[in-house]
């Protein structure tokens, strides 16, 4: 076999893995988190990135812990975590899980909303609308079709790309600021807005119900564990994906809004703010780039805790499973998408603040969360012989100590 023969059949493998590590990852993109990244860029400028560059390590490295444990053990974390350390502990992180999934769900189909304002498209037929397909498409079709689906939601992200470019950004500071943060006043009042924010972009990247999810759809696919070192690589292929279009997003608001001082209080807004400085179809495509992070964030996230619950809990959860086999896994995802309905039709929900308060709690419940996710993938009796580097184990145990340090700073700059 030649050499590009070997490169060819490569290639074939990898895009045959290809699917929880990217959708998960690129899920982390949902509006909440264009809400969250926009609000970084605007409000901390490009030194913002270099925490972005840091959190996307982490996110590799967790991603591929998680889709390393799925294939080895056939299991979800889930499943896991409830047969070795029992009922009373996963009805604790599911509660937990729950509050901050729901919170995420209302952003998410909050910003579907004002935005499908914004373009001009009616609000509650789309929303009530979307919400039917989505049901009708899961229930009636299966995990292959919600992967082809959510892959090629995932390419859309490129309008970001596009809207930075035509904000005309100082492209030397954004790069550089990468690997040391620089170029503007580090006040006492910048770096709480530095820490709280970062902890938010954190909460927004590298998510609780990430950790579930991933295991799950990894295994709905079915992956041999032949084929691990492929679904390591898309692990982290996933991870450099979502956060190079977080770049974008982050260095579109930061050339513009922060450039020149201009407060951000939502996502949506952020689309009409930089249409003066990067031009309308800059403005548009932003807000076309919403609607789809929106659109997958409902269906990933409202997903997760679907397949959270029945792991927890013992119970049948595959988009592979009928609605009668399945039934409680399906009832309890229609179950959120109404409820964070109802909930984006009240007037008094602030996108922006719910945006923030959730991702900087998911950033809270991380270290829970990779506790048992260390634990597990460092377990000879768990994974034989795939257990954890040197280099993994100790990365995330002193990010989790970091997390939870900057956790009981963030919650005494909130309360004093």
């Amino acid at each position: 076999m030649n050499l590009f023969q070997q490169l060819k059949r490569r290639l074939w493998l990898f895009l045959l893995v290809l699917g929880p590590a990217t959708i998960t990852a690129m899920a982390d993109n949902d509006a909440s988190g264009v809400v969250t990244y926009s609000i970084a860029g605007a409000k901390l400028g490009y030194p913002v990135l270099f925490a972005l560059l840091l959190i996307t390590i982490l996110l590799g490295i967790t991603q591929e812990m998680g889709i390393r444990l799925a294939m080895i053990t056939r299991k979800g974390l889930g499943d896991l975590i409830r047969e070795r350390w029992g009922i009373r502990i996963s009805v604790f992180i599911f509660f937990c899980l729950i509050v901050a999934n729901m919170g995420t769900i209302i952003v998410d189909l909050a910003a579907v909303k004002v935005t499908s304002s914004m373009l001009g498209l009616p609000e509650i037929p789309l929303i009530v609308g979307m919400i039917i397909l989505i049901f009708f498409v899961l229930v009636k079709g299966n995990y292959k079709l919600t992967e082809k689906i959510m892959l090629g939601a995932c390419f859309f992200y490129v309008v970001y790309i596009f809207s930075a470019f035509k904000a005309n950004p100082d492209w030397n500071m954004a790069i550089t600021n990468l690997f040391v943060p620089h170029g503007f006043p580090f006040t006492k009042r910048y770096l709480i807005d530095y820490l709280i924010i970062s902890m938010g972009v954190l909460g927004t990247t590298v998510t609780p119900w990430g950790q579930f999810v991933i295991s799950s759809l990894a295994y709905d696919k079915n992956t041999g564990a032949k084929k691990i070192k492929y679904a390591q690589l898309e692990s982290y292929w996933g991870a450099f994906l979502t956060d190079f279009f977080s770049f974008f997003m982050i260095v579109a608001t930061a050339a513009t809004l922060f450039k020149y001082k201009i407060p951000l209080v939502s996502g949506t807004q952020a689309a009409l703010a930089i249409q003066p400085f990067a031009g309308k179809l800059a403005g548009t495509l932003f807000a076309l780039g919403i609607l789809n992070a929106g659109f997958m964030g409902v269906v990933i996230v409202t997903l997760s805790t679907s397949y959270a619950f029945s792991e927890f809990f013992g119970l049948t959860g595959s988009l592979d499973s009928n609605f009668k086999k399945g039934q409680t896994f399906y009832l309890i995802f229609l179950g959120q998408l109404i409820i964070a309905a109802l909930a984006v039709m009240m007037p008094f929900i602030s996108l922006f603040h719910l945006a923030i308060a959730t991702q900087v709690l998911n950033a809270m419940i991380l270290p829970l969360i990779f506790y048992f996710l260390i634990n597990l993938t460092g377990n000879p009796d768990v994974m034989g012989s795939f257990i954890n580097s040197k280099f993994q184990k100790w990365f995330t145990i002193i990010a989790t100590i970091i997390i939870c340090i900057a956790s009981l700073f963030t919650l005494a700059s909130a309360l004093f």
